[in-house]
């Protein structure tokens, strides 16, 4: 199922003002920090800055990537190297921060960001 850039705020909407939400990790881009299957926690008001874990709408899909500045340009940043970086057009794309990962089952492996 495709997800247009509004569909992700409107799930999100249903929470209380900017709630913090959970999505789980798909796919390998951001391995090894992040695996597949593990939940991460999203905070819309989250503050982006230079080395951030966000969730971002870039190029007509949402992606969860490492926010970097490098100069005057902001790259969205996939921790696999078989994944390029991305210039980000504006920080404005940036629509939440990761606050937290857990790999469901074990409580052990929760891990806070920020």
């Amino acid at each position: 199922m495709d997800l247009g850039p509004n569909d992700l705020e409107m799930a999100a909407s249903d929470c209380s003002g900017a709630e913090s939400f959970a999505l789980m990790v798909i796919g390998h881009s951001m391995s090894p920090e992040f695996l597949e299957g593990e939940i991460i926690i999203i905070e819309p008001d989250g503050l982006s800055r230079d080395g951030s874990y966000v969730l971002a709408w870039h190029q007509q899909e949402w992606t969860f990537r490492q926010l970097q500045q490098k100069g005057d340009q902001w790259l969205l940043h996939a921790l696999n190297p078989a994944f390029p970086d991305s210039v980000l057009s504006s920080l404005s794309d940036v629509r939440g921060v990761i606050i937290q990962k857990a790999l469901p089952g074990r409580r052990r492996a929760s891990k806070h960001y920020i």
